[in-house]
Order: C-alpha cells, then structure tokens, then sequence
C-alpha cells in the first residue's frame, strides 16, 4: 500500500481536530496529482460530516495555524533589503503569502473542489454576520476567487424560455429585487421586448453567478409597473429606442464583494448595440433600498439629522401642515407617510428632494448611505432622474415609500465618469437635476 493512503488510514483513527491539520499539512507536502486528489477529498468529506462547533475548530485551525510566518517573512525582507533581485523578491513573495492560498488551490484541483470552497466561504460570511473574526480566511478566499472567476473565465449567456428548466427554476430562486411570482411572471420577463443575460462559470454546471433583466420600452420610464405587468403588450424590439436594466442580482452568496455587476453590464451593453442599433437610450429603473432606514435614522450625524430635515422641508410647510394638521413640517411629512398613498400630491416633491439627498449626500460610515448608487456611479452612470411612486408594490412602499431612481448609461461619459467619482465622489447629474440638486447641497450644509 502506497505510504500516503496508509498514513491516511492512521489518521483515521485518531481525534478529528488533529486529523485535519495532519491532512492539511500532508496536501500542502504532497506533490503527486494522485495523491492530492485523495488528501483535498478526504478534507471534503470529513467538513461536510462536522458539526458547527467542529467547523468553526476546523477554522481556528486555518487562521490560526496556516497563517504567513513572521520570522520566515522578516528574514526574506531582509534579503531582498540586502540584494533586491528577482530570486530574493520570489522569496519575499511565497514567504508572505498565507499556506492556506496554497492548500484552497490544491483543493479546488479535486473534483467538487470549488463548490466546496464557495460553501466554505458561505459558512465563514454567516460566521462573519454572528460576530466570528476570520476576516484573514475571507481575504484569501477573496483574493482566490477574484482570480478564478475573472471575466476571462466566465461566459455570458441570453436566458430565453428554451433554456433549461433548470437554469430558469434557477432565475425564480435568485431573483432578490422584484420577486418572479411563477412560470407565467418569468415568460413575460423572457418575451422579445425583454432580455435576461447571464455570467456562468465552466466549473459550475447550470449555475448562473450573476443575471440581469432589461426591458426594450419607447423612451426611459420612471414606474415599474409597466416593465413587471403580465398584461403589458409585447412591442416589436426594432420598434423600441431604450434599453432599461430593471433588475440585477448576484446569485451565490459566496461570491459576496466579488465584482462582476460592472461587467455584465458594459458586456451586456455591447451586445445590445450590435443586436438593436436601434436602441439610444441605456438606463436603469432602480430602488433605494434604504431610503425609509436613512430616514429613521436621525442619529447618524452623516444623514438625516433633525436639523437637516427641517431645512430640506421648509419650504414644503403649507402644504404638509394643512395636509397632516399639525404645525411642525417634520413630524407632519411623517404623519402623512403613515399612508402615503393618500397623500400622493402632497408628498411627491418632499419626496423627490429628500431622495435626491439621500442618494447624493447621506453617508453611513464615510460611505455613500445607498448601496445600489454606488454601484451604478462607481460604473460611470449618471444620476438623471429621481421618482416619486415609481414602485407602488408594498415591497417598494416598504424600502422607499415607493421612490425609484434612472441612471443613465452614455458610453462616451462612462469612463470620466466613473473616474471622477471613486477619485473624488463626483457625481454626474442630468441637466434636469442640476438645479435640485444645489438647492440640496445647500440645505443639507446649513
């Protein structure tokens, strides 16, 4: 018997903690293709049998225990100090890097290895969320997976209804911005005035990374209803002008701050201009997810204080005090977003500006409050228009009293763009919003 499987037997008999440190030593040794196929699925199947407690034991034990060598990495610094040249900087760089980088790509070799390690990577951002500290794991992880689903990997696919059933059940599933109520909803999402393109990575048979939703309309529209409405006519694409992204979503969890929205819309972008020279206009119906928690959240210094409300409703006074009956323009806004559906007239342009500052100055620990506008500024859009009861679902009445936002995709700007905004927060407006938007950052200062 070969020595490595007998070495294995040996290590089945003994305690599970050690085992797999023994095993986990023993693959970062090994230099047989075989026998590494062997070490990385025995590591497999013995995490898959742990209980939460052993996982996160077995966890300790890759930070604590796979982690660079400071004597190793002091004594490679001060070689390449003493002669920097390629060999002592080779040195430097294999002495920094963690053994557990090492040992997750001797396991993603194994059959299965990458859905294990994805699974892996879920377990720790759970961990993560109760307040576990394996921040050092993540990054590797990170750093791992930046690599192997890189856009050279991935493949870009048009979902359509001849596409596996697997794939669309898939769709329904992952879809997190506007649910897909059945079979019916995703048809009319996949009719010829729509498009659903999709990354895939070879490893991961039938299993869509990222996917967005675009629907061919004549002209930019600011609800959502007409895009999402099983009744809405289907239009001939030819006769369309604007291509609207109305949904984007990241499908596996594990992949979490692993960028590939930005590709797939500049990939998606392309294809669209090829297919429908036709279309002019490239924009988004988007939510802001967060805009009724900034509103609540009158003690961040960075957002919505109560002196900044009061400045940026002043003017609104007449109309939401007689409205509300109540004196105070703050408390009556409030009072009449109990119901705001009654209060539509009303409540409109209040709306409107307190979204405008939400989505350009509210800030939630140095960083833009809204997430998806970060997303789509730091990819070179424009904010062009802002939309009271755009989303009337109680999904949207939820997150942002049904408020929804445009941003506009122009290719030539979309580099500048993108530029001026992760250099220094610039944020390019339309000409519509140029004025709002000064009237904002006035108030919003004092």
């Amino acid at each position: 018997m070969p020595e490595f499987l007998d070495n294995l037997l040996q290590i089945l008999r003994g305690r599970r903690g050690t085992d797999m440190q023994f095993v986990c030593r023993r693959l970062l040794s090994e230099s047989g293709e075989a026998s590494q196929t062997v070490l990385a699925q025995k590591i497999i199947d013995a995490y898959k049998s742990m209980s939460p407690d052993q996982r996160l034991g077995f966890f300790d034990m890759l930070s604590r225990d796979f982690s660079p060598d400071s004597v190793v990495i002091n004594r490679a610094a001060a070689e390449y100090q003493r002669s920097p040249d390629t060999k002592s900087l080779s040195a430097l760089c294999a002495a920094v890097e963690p053994p557990r980088q090492e040992l997750c790509r001797r396991i993603n070799t194994t059959p299965g290895g990458i859905e294990f390690l994805l699974g892996l990577r879920e377990h720790l951002l759970e961990l993560s969320c109760k307040g576990g500290k394996y921040e050092a794991l993540d990054s590797d992880l990170r750093h791992l997976f930046r690599s192997w689903f890189n856009r050279g990997f991935l493949r870009l696919e048009r979902i359509s209804w001849r596409t596996s059933a697997v794939v669309l059940e898939k769709l329904i599933n992952y879809e997190s911005v506007h649910e897909i109520s059945g079979w019916p909803d995703l048809r009319r999402r996949l009719e010829a005035d729509r498009r659903c393109f999709a990354f895939f990575h070879p490893a991961l048979a039938d299993e869509p990374i990222i996917f967005v939703e675009v629907a061919l309309t004549k002209g930019l529209t600011g609800e959502l209803e007409p895009l999402l409405s099983l009744e809405a006519p289907v239009i001939s694409p030819q006769s369309t002008d604007s291509a609207i992204f109305y949904s984007i979503n990241n499908c596996l969890r594990s992949l979490r701050n692993i960028p590939f929205g930005n590709l797939l819309i500049k990939q998606v972008l392309a294809d669209l201009t090829l297919e429908l020279p036709n279309i002019k206009n490239y924009g988004t119906l988007s939510p802001l997810p967060r805009f009724s928690q900034a509103l609540a959240d009158t003690k961040n210094d960075e957002g919505f204080t109560p002196d900044r409300l009061s400045r940026l409703l002043v003017e609104f006074t007449p109309t939401l005090t007689a409205a509300s009956r109540r004196r105070d323009p703050v408390e009556s806004f409030f009072h009449l977003l109990e119901n705001p559906l009654h209060h539509r007239d009303v409540l409109s342009a209040p709306l409107q500006r307190l979204a405008l500052a939400y989505l350009t100055q509210a800030r939630l620990d140095g960083r833009l409050y809204d997430p998806v506008a970060t997303f789509h500024l730091s990819n070179g859009a424009r904010l062009d228009r802002v939309n009271a009861f755009g989303n009337l679902r109680p999904y949207g009445l939820k997150a942002s009293y049904g408020v929804t936002v445009n941003y506009r995709y122009l290719p030539p700007e979309l580099e500048q763009n993108h530029e001026r905004f992760v250099q220094a927060g610039h944020i390019r407006f339309s000409h519509s919003l140029i004025r709002e938007h000064k009237a904002v950052m006035t108030k919003w200062v004092g």
